[in-house]
C-alpha cells in the first residue's frame, strides 16, 4: 500500500540535514517547508535555510548524489538543466517541460542517477545562485515522407 507520506532527507545551508516525511503534493506553505519528522513532530523550515529536500527510497543510505551530471545525452523528455546553488556546487537533472508543473517557491528535479537512493529533489529559488537550460528533449516523433509527384510539372522555378 502506498504511503500517503514521502520520505525525504532535508539538506540545510548549513549542511545539516533532517529525516522526516512530508505530503508529496502541499509541503511548502508561506514560505516554509512542512516536515514530520521522525520522532513525530510537525517542523516548519524556512525555505531561505535549505538547500534541497531530496526524496530517498530509504533513510540510511546517503542522499548525496553519486552522479551529479548525465554521462551522456538524457533520452526522457523534458528540460535538462544545469542547477549552480550557492556554495558553487553544480548538479544537473531533468524537469518537465510545463509551466504548469513549476511551483513557484522553488524546481523539482529528477536527478542524473534515478536508481540511485534520491529520485527526486525539491530545490528551493534561494539555494540557488544560477539554473541553465542546457537543452530541450522532445520525444522524438518520425517525419512521414511524402513521395513527389513525378507527373506535376513544376511551375515558376519550383524544385
Amino acid at each position: 500500500m502506498p504511503s500517503t507520506h514521502k520520505k525525504v532527507i532535508v539538506r540545510k545551508m548549513d549542511r545539516d540535514s533532517i529525516n522526516g516525511y512530508v505530503s508529496p503534493t502541499n509541503f511548502v506553505r508561506e514560505e516554509k517547508l512542512e516536515l514530520l519528522n521522525t520522532a513525530g513532530n510537525v517542523v516548519a523550515i524556512d525555505l531561505k535555510d535549505i538547500k534541497g529536500v531530496y526524496f530517498v527510497r530509504e533513510f540510511g543510505d546517503s542522499e548525496s548524489l553519486q552522479r551529479k551530471t548525465f554521462t551522456s545525452r538524457p533520452r526522457t523528455a523534458g528540460l535538462w538543466v544545469r542547477l549552480k546553488f550557492k556554495d558553487n556546487e553544480i548538479v544537473e537533472g531533468m524537469m518537465p517541460n510545463d509551466l504548469s508543473q513549476t511551483l513557484p517557491e522553488g524546481f523539482l528535479v529528477n536527478p542524473p542517477d534515478l536508481r540511485s537512493n534520491t529520485q527526486r529533489i525539491f530545490v528551493p529559488r534561494t539555494a540557488l545562485d544560477s539554473l541553465t537550460v542546457l537543452a530541450v528533449i522532445g520525444v522524438t516523433r518520425r517525419r512521414k515522407v511524402t513521395p513527389t509527384d513525378q507527373r506535376q510539372v513544376s511551375m515558376f522555378g519550383e524544385n
